[in-house]
């Protein structure tokens, strides 16, 4: 039998409300707030850089908003993560030309080396965790996050999109504005490094 109009917008109404429930946010809003935090790190593990860190996550949902204002919830967190990874390209354009006008500008402490593990956030600690428990915690995400900072820039992103964000090869690829066999090659090629850099470290 033929559904009718009104049950055929019903039904596609019902499947919009499920892909957003799935999802976990239905607004740009309620988006924006959900990838803020994580966008952050990430921009940051890139730069080096708090304050430049978050100039790049702020244009880039400024820009989502202008752009893509009017696409799907399941079409932003791609289209999202390609303006971050156009920014942060941006950004080390402008430093590189930046560097060789003013080589002196390469030799300028960076505040945020003493504060570049706020990865921790990911991992909170157990309410259980004793003092000595906490420490060992600290000094493995410390070690990771160590490690992950020393991949490729191209490895780096694959890693975070598909392991930290949970993103598809396909959803990672549009992002990085690649393909899905490159996608495939860098994560691989990350995940080799990440196991060679923590052989020796112990994991309680």
């Amino acid at each position: 039998m033929t559904l009718s109009v009104v049950e055929k917008t019903a039904t596609e109404e019902q499947s919009i409300e499920g892909a957003q429930k799935a999802l976990g946010y239905s607004s740009m809003e309620e988006f924006l707030k959900t990838i803020e935090r994580r966008a952050f790190h990430m921009a940051r593990m890139a730069t080096g850089n708090s304050d430049t860190a978050m100039d790049i996550v702020q244009d880039s949902m400024y820009k989502l908003v202008e752009k893509y204002g009017d696409k799907t919830p399941q079409e932003w967190k791609p289209l999202f993560y390609r303006i971050l990874n156009s920014k942060t390209i941006d950004y080390y354009r402008r430093k590189a030309v930046r560097d060789r006008v003013f080589p002196w500008s390469k030799y300028v402490p960076n505040s945020d080396n003493e504060q570049s593990t706020d990865i921790v956030d990911l991992a909170p600690g157990r309410i259980s965790d004793t003092p000595d428990e906490m420490i060992m915690r600290s000094q493995r995400i410390d070690k990771i996050t160590q490690s992950v900072n020393a991949l490729p820039r191209r490895q780096r992103e694959a890693f975070m999109l598909r392991c930290w964000e949970g993103m598809s090869t396909i959803e990672t690829a549009e992002a990085m504005k690649c393909s899905q066999g490159s996608v495939k090659t860098h994560y691989s090629r990350a995940m080799h490094t990440l196991r060679d850099l923590l052989e020796d470290y112990n994991y309680d």
